[in-house]
């Protein structure tokens, strides 16, 4: 395990994305209010899906929100999400307003005792009081209430202690509401609100300190967003670096990925295929434009004076003329090239290019060697789970094919990012299982 993700969302042990549909209950549209299965949101299940709850607090074959998941955290085993469901005696159906406020923004329970920040209240502290009451009708009203006990977590006695966590929120926590900058403009601001709080891009995409604290938690600090090691994936940079983060992405390019979990530049994988099914694609245009305004004000932060990646065309030039003296450019032919093409480009909008592949060219090669080895989950936007998928080599190749064949494409194409050993393919394989591709949706009565 990665210790650098630190107590971080979904670890990979749902076989599939989940999602739940709008029920019947309905409520009074407002400011961010969104269309699903052609009825209007309530504010508060627009909220939650913003937030991604139900990535976390529902799982393949269970009820929507009664919790059950599996999460490894760092250095203790692993703990269970509870049941966030209005039922009285094993959910949170007693929670007053105030007891849901601070649960969600200061990690405190009803009876006291501190979550652990698998639960990122650190980022959903900025929710203004408006929109987390909202969420709470929502919880309360519209959640059908499930009778279900919650896991106990898999953690060592003398380590499940609680008041360490207390220790962690006085260092760490900035208990802040938002605040609008008044020196920009209202989309900018809610680009902000959306990408700091709700949305919680850092819990993901945000390096960890020392404490496991989220090192930078708005653009004030050039941590912030700057792309994180993730459970033996890696969480790319979404500051304004060139080659690895959204430096040559166009707002449209941003919400068309929230949108759809794929553009011109590359495909949705790990953990972010459940943010599309789960959350994003749900959002209103005018929020995902928002996030989108936002996330390209952000600075570059690691390529000050690297050189900016322009497309190579030799490489493409060798494999149409069967030269294959690059190290893993043979079998780039044999098992990569029919879905990814000689120049690296892919099929549209069904496959995804590799060449300018800000993935492909990220320092850590984590999400390279992992998407090899196990491939990815499939993206569902509006109830249709796309065509193809990544599907997983680990059984066809050894741990030096991979390792050959990733670094051909880090060094292909004009790219000129660093090789992968043996032992950075043998070690995420060992620690991964390939990933079930079945799709389950889960409908919220």
């Amino acid at each position: 395990m990665n210790l650098s993700k630190a107590f971080l969302t979904v670890a990979l042990t749902v076989s599939a994305p989940v999602l739940f549909a709008q029920g019947a209950a309905q409520g009074e549209g407002a400011e961010g209010a969104a269309m699903t299965g052609g009825e209007q949101m309530s504010r508060g299940e627009y909220l939650a899906r913003v937030g991604n709850c139900a990535a976390c607090h529902t799982i393949e074959g269970g009820e929507p929100f009664a919790g059950g998941l599996k999460m490894a955290v760092p250095m203790l085993g692993a703990i269970y999400t509870t049941n966030i469901t209005p039922d009285k005696e094993t959910g949170i159906g007693d929670y007053t307003f105030e007891d849901f406020d601070r649960s969600m923004r200061l990690g405190v329970a009803k009876d006291g005792h501190h979550l652990y920040p698998a639960m990122p209240y650190p980022s959903y502290a900025k929710i203004t009081e408006e929109d987390m009451r909202a969420m709470y009708d929502f919880f309360m009203n519209e959640v059908k209430p499930v009778k279900q006990a919650n896991a106990a977590n898999e953690i060592p006695e003398w380590m499940s202690a609680r008041w360490p966590l207390a220790v962690w929120n006085f260092l760490t926590l900035d208990d802040a509401r938002f605040e609008p900058d008044p020196s920009k403009d209202e989309l900018w601001n809610r680009g902000a609100y959306l990408t700091q709080g709700l949305g919680h891009c850092g819990a993901c995409h945000t390096p960890r300190g020392l404490l496991f604290q989220e090192k930078g938690l708005d653009e004030s600090d050039s941590d912030f967003l700057a792309g994180s090691p993730l459970d033996h994936w890696s969480a790319s940079p979404l500051t304004g670096d060139h080659n690895v983060g959204l430096g040559r992405w166009t707002e449209d390019d941003i919400v068309k990925f929230l949108k759809t979990g794929k553009n011109r530049w590359g495909s949705a994988f790990g953990t972010m295929v459940e943010v599309v099914n789960n959350s994003t694609q749900y959002m209103t245009d005018e929020d995902l434009r928002a996030m989108a305004v936002y996330l390209k004000s952000l600075p570059v932060v690691h390529e000050q004076d690297t050189p900016k990646w322009e497309y190579d065309p030799s490489t493409a030039q060798q494999l149409a003329s069967f030269k294959f003296d690059q190290t893993g450019s043979q079998t780039y032919y044999e098992y990569c090239v029919s879905c990814h093409l000689y120049d690296g480009s892919g099929h549209g909008e069904f496959m995804p290019p590799l060449a300018g592949n800000p993935v492909v060219m990220d320092p850590d090669p984590s999400s390279l060697i992992n998407l090899a080895l196990n491939g990815s989950l499939r993206v569902v936007v509006d109830g249709e789970p796309e065509t193809y998928d990544m599907p997983y080599f680990r059984g066809l190749l050894n741990d030096q094919q991979i390792a050959d064949v990733v670094t051909f494409m880090r060094k292909a194409w004009g790219h000129d990012a660093s090789p992968v050993t043996v032992e950075q393919v043998k070690e995420i394989r060992e620690a991964t299982d390939p990933l079930n591709h079945d799709i389950v949706v889960l409908k919220m009565k």
